[in-house]
């Protein structure tokens, strides 16, 4: 048995380590969070209860295996007092990083960093609870522009349009680079919205590209089979808020007002032409001007460039010149010593930021794993820290790990709530009343808190 060290406990993490612990490893799990489950409980659209419910009990049956222990509430980066290097020195046989795609993806525009201005990640984060971006300033307007036209884009137009409880939206403009042909989200996704769809605005929008999207092949007749299903719909009245798109434009320009908060957008159009394959969008010299006083940037993911390990063009460099091309594409590479960091692996988004969804994330965490096995049945037997080892060295770093146990407990305070509340579930907003809920339960027990703050 030798010791795997897993950084990220979303579905990446997760089942990654639960292939670890099956082969008989030991297998400790780090996670920034105080709760498991990543993307799967801070990402998946809050109403989607039987969802995220199955996958929390996929999460705590794997978390139940004897030989998997949880390390929560530790952040693990070049700036944290946990990082990479202090992980290595307790020696694992290997350190597999599965910490998805945490860095921001913006197009580098003077004003980005505007009060009013969001990456998509952080305000899906935000409205599903996720501390600490659950108590920081996401307000949101009553004009909001949304760049970017997939699956994110609906889920923050659902959230605007229905069911945030502040619902001051009165206008979500979606800003889209391409055209109406090339819009990425689920039809089942969109049906969510579609009554929103400003059916006139849409119809203008369609005349203004028309000439440029007829031009590269694309019918506009049959827009409504490809992409749009509402379309083929009656038209109806559209109720409050209205969904509007722009297509073939792209942000050029954030400007604010005296307050420093966005109010208006130059928008660059593009010019839609034909390669091979499909379709790509040119800029041009044409301009218009958008008032909105909320942008939200929906156009993926990068990794975080302040976790620790190489990266470039917005991800972890990994091998590229194995003799296993399969298994060199988890193996972490560093340029600059031109070598292979033996034992060190990256799986899911942490690999390939923003592919797919859980079912992905687990499909190539579970195809690392196997590789990884491979090398641990020849990696050296060596003393790996034990997880109460581990636990008391974090501790005197002044901070408070949460364990499996800590986990139940949490669990049972929160079901309490949602039991007090009549909500199918509920979970606290910020680490403090987590940590509180956690004592509460432990001083039930009559179990004394190990760390003292």
């Amino acid at each position: 048995m030798k010791t795997v060290f897993v950084v990220g406990a979303g579905p990446a993490g997760l089942y990654g380590a639960n292939k670890f612990a099956q082969a008989g490893h030991q297998v400790v799990l780090f996670n920034r969070d105080i709760k498991p489950g990543g993307l799967a409980e801070y990402g998946i659209y809050p109403v989607k209860e039987k969802m995220k419910s199955g996958l929390r009990k996929q999460f705590a049956k794997i978390l139940s295996q004897p030989n998997l222990d949880y390390v929560g509430h530790v952040p693990v980066g070049s700036g944290d007092a946990v990082t990479l290097d202090w992980l290595r020195e307790l020696s694992p046989a290997a350190l597999v990083c599965a910490v998805g795609a945490q860095g921001t993806k913006k197009l580098g525009l003077a004003g980005e960093e505007s009060r009013g201005v969001y990456s998509a990640k952080d305000f899906v984060y935000h409205y599903n609870l996720l501390p600490p971006f659950s108590s920081q300033d996401f307000s949101t307007g009553k004009r909001v522009a949304i760049v970017g036209m997939g699956n994110v884009m609906v889920d923050i137009a659902r959230w605007l349009l229905i069911d945030d409880p502040d619902r001051k939206t009165e206008e979500v403009i979606v800003v889209a680079r391409r055209g109406p042909f090339e819009a990425k989200f689920d039809h089942k996704e969109f049906d969510h919205i579609e009554m929103f769809l400003d059916r006139k605005a849409f119809e203008d929008e369609l005349a203004r590209v028309k000439e440029n999207v007829e031009s590269v092949g694309q019918d506009l007749s049959q827009l409504g089979a490809a992409t749009f299903p509402v379309l083929a719909k009656p038209a109806q009245e559209t109720p409050g808020p209205r969904l509007r798109f722009s297509f073939l434009t792209s942000p050029q320009a954030i400007h604010t007002d005296a307050g420093g908060r966005i109010d208006r957008l130059t928008l660059t159009e593009n010019r839609l032409v034909a390669r091979e394959g499909g379709t790509s969008a040119k800029t041009t010299d044409r301009t218009r001007e958008l008032e909105v006083d909320t942008m939200i940037f929906a156009i993926g993911d990068v990794v975080d460039p302040d976790f620790g390990l190489p990266h470039a063009s917005g991800a972890y460099v990994t091998n590229s010149d194995g003799a296993d091309p399969k298994r060199a594409a988890y193996e972490v590479f560093d340029p600059k010593t031109g070598k292979v960091a033996a034992g060190d692996y990256v799986v899911g988004w942490a690999r390939k930021a923003s592919e797919g969804l859980v079912g992905i994330a687990r499909f190539d965490a579970e195809q690392g794993a196997a590789h990884i096995l491979k090398y641990l049945e020849a990696a050296p037997e060596k003393p790996s820290a034990t997880p109460a080892e581990i636990l008391a060295q974090i501790e005197k770093l002044g901070i408070e790990p949460v364990t499996k146990d800590d986990l139940a407990r949490l669990g049972r305070a929160e079901e309490q709530q949602a039991r007090e509340r009549g909500l199918p579930s509920f979970k606290f907003a910020d680490d403090g009343t987590m940590l509180a809920a956690i004592a509460e339960e432990k001083s039930k027990a009559g179990q004394p808190n190990l760390v003292e703050k």
